[in-house]
């Protein structure tokens, strides 16, 4: 109901609005069908070529000693009151000396930020996190859990817990969209912001769908609003997808010297090779088109 007195969006412009938003979500949902139809012609193509390994997913039962490196830092957890998960990070440097905080993108986990925490951790209290739903973190079931606001509000609460009002925070792909919002929301408790690798929040969806070639090269946040299918994607020819996704020409690690090692590459397939690791981190992006609905 109105308030009274308030002025009233003309007929016109609440039509605008109105075809604006079923032109957005035609396209997000027939995006979403051409990158599932792919996805079908290619597991086809691997089924015809090896069906025995097309479905192969191979468990891995116990973790690479990489994981428990005691010069990354020492492994913590703290308990969220208001929201009652437990989030998972690993700590080096020493407490007392200011905070930088790193938040990993997809598909990652803490171990992503292994460099830096030996690199700043002598100047810094330096925390690796586990995002809601990703490696020891717990992950709530529902997408909705996943919310932005959900994200946001950890990010704070985590904050505090750790006994710190402020940090610099530095965040990687996905986890760069979430250390834009806490900026965003919570100036007061971001010293300094690092984001690697996405843009800011208020320009991102209208950039993509002005430049097809990023609205191409952004086609998995499309293909990931599918219930349950992507997730079975990525196990199919054992994690091969996030294999590829480490190695590959186009979307590996190229560096001499920085590629990652099959120690490595087995650490994140420690995480997410376990039943249902993959769901919560794909809700992430279930709720990434709720950003354009309050912008």
């Amino acid at each position: 109901m109105a308030r009274p007195g308030a002025a009233c969006p003309p007929p016109a412009r609440r039509v605008m609005v109105a075809a604006r938003a079923l032109l957005f979500w035609a396209l997000v949902y027939s995006y979403c069908g051409v990158c599932a139809c792919i996805a079908g012609l290619r597991l086809l193509w691997s089924i015809g070529r090896r069906p025995g390994e097309t479905f192969r997913w191979v468990v891995r039962e116990n973790p690479p000693a990489c994981l428990n490196d005691p010069s990354l830092g020492t492994h913590c957890y703290v308990r969220i009151k208001d929201s009652g998960l437990r989030f998972h990070y690993v700590a080096a440097g020493e407490r007392g000396k200011p905070l930088m905080l790193l938040l990993h993108g997809f598909p990652e986990f803490w171990y992503s930020w292994r460099h830096q925490l030996r690199e700043f951790k002598s100047e810094y209290r330096v925390v690796a996190l586990d995002l809601r739903g990703f490696g020891e973190t717990d992950a709530p079931s529902h997408k909705e859990n996943y919310k932005l606001d959900c994200l946001i509000t950890d990010i704070k609460d985590i904050l505090e817990s750790l006994g710190y009002n402020k940090c610099v925070l530095i965040g990687h792909d996905w986890g760069g969209m979430i250390a834009w919002l806490v900026a965003i929301c919570y100036p007061e408790m971001v010293t300094k912001l690092i984001v690697v690798n996405f843009p800011h929040p208020s320009v991102f969806t209208e950039y993509i769908l002005r430049h097809p070639s990023q609205l191409i090269k952004s086609g998995y946040y499309f293909f990931f609003q599918m219930p349950w299918f992507p997730e079975f994607m990525f196990t199919v020819n054992d994690f091969k997808v996030l294999k590829s996704l480490f190695t590959s020409q186009a979307t590996g690690i190229g560096r001499k010297g920085c590629r990652l090692t099959s120690e490595d590459i087995e650490a994140y397939l420690y995480f997410f090779s376990q039943p249902g690791a993959l769901t919560g981190p794909i809700n992430h992006y279930r709720n990434i088109f709720r950003l354009r609905d309050k912008t």
